[in-house]
């Protein structure tokens, strides 16, 4: 088993695997991901232990109730697995019988020492190689990309270089890892680029370039599909990576048994400004400076039951977020997956593209939410 320690005496380290009961959710998330462990341990002002929490103990209570503005005081696991000092020799054995991602060492008045993380990789994560194997992947590859102008004069959004490879084959190789082998790209602009992009391609997945003679936008395409895509099949945007566990995606779409599910994004903004709330006579009731809003977002990334395919018209032009919406209002379940923000990247406009060549450039995703 690999293994790594954090210890006290290293506090900036340590400071990034403890947090308090009064942490905002979407704080404790940011400094899960910073650190890549899944976990944080949760001490009380005397640095005495109090609890954990973990990236799935924040995902099933965004799932169940939606809020991103209370504390974790309602989402902390009170009951901690830990060891003492004495029994530190017995942690690897204990993680592994327990199937823990890390371990506590505290001291006699429960105060955490060091933690011992447990970097193996897992039977679970093997067989979760496999979880897409039988599931198509569609990649909507036809828009004109305006926002990225003037890269997109030149080439089609696909296309574009991103750490010295297509945005396209970072997509399909996210899904390789998981065990993809069948995918469909829809194309249009520039198309002819695109399919001599691949035909030069030593690849070994099996790939199915479908021509849009007009233009029918990130849902459209999908009529084009009708009598090729049988069963669930994952729908993705051409300008977006998710780096997360599309097997927990499949089990929660599954389980909650969706027609769509819709892979969402927690995102912090900062207001720049003082905000001001006013009352009768424009009394002023309170000022905040600088507020945060934190709020799930759409990726642009789906996992589909064929059913929905029966609100797609026959060459209609149309976006997926209004298939959702037909399919809501007859009454298909819809549900969202979220993913932490780091586990997103857009490349949908030049700033965001920047940010993600940055990110790639120096493996930035290690682990994530």
């Amino acid at each position: 088993m690999d293994v790594m320690f954090a210890i006290l005496s290293d506090e900036a380290e340590f400071n990034n695997i403890v947090g308090n009961a009064d942490m905002s959710i979407p704080d404790a998330m940011k400094k899960i991901d910073i650190t890549g462990n899944g976990i944080l341990f949760i001490q009380n002002e005397n640095r005495e232990l109090e609890g954990c929490l973990t990236d799935g103990d924040i995902r099933r209570w965004l799932i169940k109730t939606g809020e991103l503005s209370g504390k974790i005081s309602n989402i902390i696991n009170r009951s901690p697995e830990y060891l003492t000092e004495e029994c530190e020799e017995e942690a690897i054995g204990f993680m592994v019988s327990k199937n823990l991602r890390a371990i506590p060492i505290v001291d006699e008045s429960r105060r955490i020492i060091k933690v011992i993380f447990n970097r193996a990789v897992s039977n679970s994560d093997k067989k979760r190689n496999d979880s897409l194997a039988f599931i198509p992947i569609v990649i909507m590859a036809g828009g004109r990309g305006s926002r990225l102008y003037p890269y997109t004069k030149v080439l089609p959004k696909p296309l574009i270089p991103i750490c010295e490879y297509p945005i396209i084959e970072h997509i399909i190789h996210q899904f390789q890892n998981f065990g993809a082998r069948t995918f469909y790209v829809i194309v249009n602009y520039k198309k002819n680029m695109i399919r001599a992009y691949f035909a030069d391609l030593n690849h070994d997945y099996d790939l199915e370039i479908i021509d849009e003679t007009e233009e029918l936008g990130t849902g459209g395409g999908l009529s084009l599909l009708r009598n090729r895509l049988c069963s669930t099949f994952i729908l993705s945007n051409c300008d977006i990576l998710i780096r997360d566990d599309f097997a927990k995606m499949l089990d929660y779409h599954k389980n909650e048994k969706n027609k769509i599910t819709i892979i969402s994004s927690l995102k912090k903004i900062t207001i720049p400004y003082g905000v001001i709330q006013t009352g009768d006579g424009g009394s002023v009731i309170s000022m905040i400076e600088k507020p945060e809003i934190a709020y799930l977002t759409n990726t642009g990334c789906y996992i589909v039951e064929k059913e929905a395919l029966s609100k797609v018209n026959d060459n209609e032009k149309i976006g997926f977020p209004e298939i959702i919406k037909r399919c809501k209002d007859s009454g298909f379940k819809v549900g969202a997956f979220p993913v932490s923000e780091n586990a997103w990247l857009d490349m949908g406009q030049l700033d965001t593209m920047e940010d993600m060549e940055k990110r790639l450039s120096k493996s930035f995703f290690e682990h994530t939410f």
